[in-house]
């Protein structure tokens, strides 16, 4: 699984067989809250996605303000913005070799 930016809302609220949610226990990266205040998109959010990460279980990690970061995290590959989006595809690339 990979996404890049608001993706992991695609995945946030995905539960497992056992009941538990596919994020819980990995790191994850996504979009930050504070990226959201600086472009000025919180209050039209459902959800901040940092808080709901975290909500449930994942051991949500990020950089500063619109730079790179990717997170692998077994089968789960994450960026925290459109930046990160090459570094995501380089990950995907490895983990299907």
């Amino acid at each position: 699984v990979a996404a890049v930016c608001h993706g992991p809302a695609g995945i946030v609220n995905v539960k497992l067989s056992d009941g538990s949610y596919l994020v819980e226990g990995k790191e994850i990266s996504a979009f930050t809250n504070e990226e959201e205040n600086a472009v000025k998109l919180t209050k039209a959010m459902p959800f901040l996605l940092e808080d709901k990460l975290k909500e449930h279980g994942a051991n949500y990690t990020k950089t500063a303000n619109f730079k790179k970061h990717v997170v692998v995290s077994e089968r789960v590959i994450t960026g925290q913005n459109p930046a990160s989006a090459l570094g995501v595809g380089k990950e995907i690339v490895k983990a299907l070799k």
